[in-house]
């Protein structure tokens, strides 16, 4: 038995995330029918962590085990063949050890989206950015985020779906950058709730639009309730960038 570890890059919007679910088209599932036409084998995929419906990955990690013991670039041509079809791309792959959980074995996740902030729509982006068509105030949002920067119980970001067992989380940073007419926020924790991120970005967003003042956002976050109106930001504009081993 051989453990694989593959890096994978995809456009989620045609999918209902990573996570292999009934009647309903994942990630996961597409990659697990790739491995399994080519090796003739079952095969379970792991993956770092769930993307929602619509959510894409520029180095999502995933392992997997094969009987034979195939050569790295076999494989990676393999499952990039049979998903010709398909918006992913193994990107790369290569041996890891019998203990490798490329889940578990992240030390810290990193995330980053993506806000369109002009009055037009985009033509050449659409699913790929938030479209803002008012102006956000980068000072008022970037002081706002630094509320939220460290531990903090997070259970008024998460979702009632969420299967965490605590709210407990730790940010290390969020940066906020404007490129010309976008802003990108990047977000890094050595792991996140169900919807922590685009609640995060999207009550953050409010503050720039001054709808949400920063003493808002503090009561927000110490109100601990998972039942508060969520500012969730559209799935679209979300990438995982990558995990740190």
């Amino acid at each position: 038995m051989r453990r694989y570890k593959i890096t994978i890059e995809y456009d989620g919007t045609n999918y209902s995330g990573w996570q292999k679910q009934k009647n309903a088209k994942s990630v996961q599932e597409e990659i697990e029918k790739s491995l399994e036409k080519f090796s003739q084998e079952k095969v379970r995929v792991h993956g770092m962590g769930r993307t929602d419906a619509g959510v894409h990955a520029l180095m999502q990690v995933a392992h997997f085990d094969l009987e034979k013991d195939w050569e790295v670039d076999v494989v990676q041509k393999a499952i990039n063949y049979y998903l010709k079809d398909q918006d992913i791309v193994i990107t790369s792959c290569e041996r890891a050890s019998d203990d490798f959980h490329a889940r578990y074995a992240a030390k810290r996740r990193i995330y980053k989206y993506v806000i369109l902030n002009r009055f037009a729509p985009t033509a050449l982006e659409v699913n790929r950015v938030w479209h803002v068509n008012q102006k956000l105030d980068l000072d008022k949002m970037r002081s706002a985020a630094k509320l939220l920067i460290g531990t903090h119980d997070f259970t008024s970001f998460r979702t009632v779906l969420c299967q965490a067992k605590s709210p407990i989380k730790t940010i290390e940073y969020i940066n906020i950058v404007e490129d010309e007419e976008k802003i990108i926020f990047e977000l890094c924790a050595p792991s996140f709730l169900h919807h922590m991120v685009r609640n995060i970005v999207g009550a953050i967003c409010r503050v720039g639009l001054n709808q949400f003042s920063e003493g808002d956002l503090k009561n927000y976050l110490d109100a601990k309730d998972i039942n508060v109106t969520k500012y969730t930001a559209p799935a679209c504009g979300l990438y995982f960038v990558k995990a740190i081993y």
